[in-house]
């Protein structure tokens, strides 16, 4: 029998492609098995699908400007703040960790991970309330996620990522009831549930150490439960949390944690809505910032030439709104402030 040599030129990708093959537990997605592209297009000769995705999601306008864009405190003047940029890193982080230990795929994971977030607004979830309460279909981040990286990317052409990481965008959003919970169908990979469960244990945490470091909680204010069973500092929850997962998944086709540290988890989570989210210190500045939102949205949808070239042709017949919407979106705190001031501060006349 002669075999095949494959072509020189992506035999460097097919090697990642047999080592993936050998290494990865038997329900792991194959980047060689993707659904593949909306987009047909050649392969890369050295990446896999999903290192190729995410490379494009690194490379993107929307992931670098997520590092003006605000986690919980709004336009922090403190350098140790989260942004979201520096969540997206933390999730892929902790979500790469959890896929290599499952022998799940470690690419696909970071893919979703560091693209999860491209849709949020300027101001956190107070610039998405704004957006939500002036569009007529509503605005939710993970679907402008998708929207960025489908139509707004690379000058409207999108960053054709594969259906995988797609899916995993979709699915990254849970409800407020529990972690374990579900805001649209399930995902349909185990990657992507590992980047779920990352998500919040990442923004829990570091939210946590925000809310301490301005001084609205102090540690001592924790539940007790909660920091008996998962840890009394960062680094200590992290590990009990991404340990139990790995334990209580491994050699499984499922990506879960152990019902008394989901409750744990749930409890900690509770405690930032009623005393960090709702705090009346965050949310007067979230209504400053609603009014910041609400006043460009309206002074752009009447004012369309002012929108940049590519905001101004509505090639999928969505209406202006929309257009106007996908703008604002994309802003980080400080761009939406200096264009607020441009259009609604008056100017000293100079001497």
């Amino acid at each position: 029998m002669t075999l095949v040599q494959p072509d020189a030129d992506d035999a460097v990708r097919l090697r990642l492609e047999s080592i993936e093959r050998g290494m990865l537990a038997p329900y792991a997605r194959l980047s060689a098995l993707s659904a593949g592209r909306e987009q047909d297009e050649p392969e890369s000769p050295v990446r896999t699908r999903y290192e190729r995705d995410r490379d494009r999601i690194i490379h993107c306008n929307a992931f670098r400007r997520l590092r003006g864009k605000t986690q919980v405190f709004i336009a922090p003047t403190g350098d140790h703040y989260a942004t979201r940029l520096s969540h997206a890193l933390e999730v892929s982080q902790v979500a790469r960790v959890i896929a290599r230990a499952l022998r799940l795929n470690e690419d696909l994971s970071e893919a979703i991970a560091l693209a999860h977030d491209l849709g949020h607004a300027p101001f956190g979830h107070a610039g998405q309330e704004a957006l939500n309460g002036v569009l007529g279909d509503g605005y939710r981040h993970d679907e402008q996620s998708l929207r960025v990286v489908r139509f707004l990317e690379k000058s409207g052409r999108g960053l054709n990522l594969t259906v995988e990481v797609l899916d995993g965008i979709r699915t990254h959003r849970k409800p407020r009831e529990s972690l374990a919970g579900y805001v649209v169908a399930p995902s349909t990979t185990l990657e992507a549930e590992v980047v779920r469960l990352s998500d919040a244990i990442a923004y829990i945490n570091h939210d946590v150490d925000d809310a301490v470091r301005a001084r609205l909680i102090d540690t001592s204010d924790l539940p007790d439960a909660a920091i008996a069973r998962l840890g009394a500092s960062r680094s200590e929850r992290i590990n009990t949390v991404v340990t139990d997962i790995i334990t209580t998944s491994l050699d499984r086709p499922v990506v879960a944690m152990t019902a008394e540290t989901l409750m744990e988890l749930d409890r900690l989570r509770e405690f930032l809505f009623l005393n960090v989210y709702r705090n009346p210190a965050v949310t007067a500045e979230g209504e400053r910032a609603q009014l910041l939102v609400t006043a460009l949205f309206e002074y752009l949808c009447a004012h369309t030439d002012q929108l940049p070239e590519e905001f101004r042709h509505d090639v999928r017949g969505e209406g202006k709104e929309r257009l106007v919407a996908d703008y604002i979106a994309g802003m980080t705190d400080s761009f939406a402030i200096d264009l607020f001031e441009k259009y609604f501060v008056p100017r000293m006349w100079p001497l």
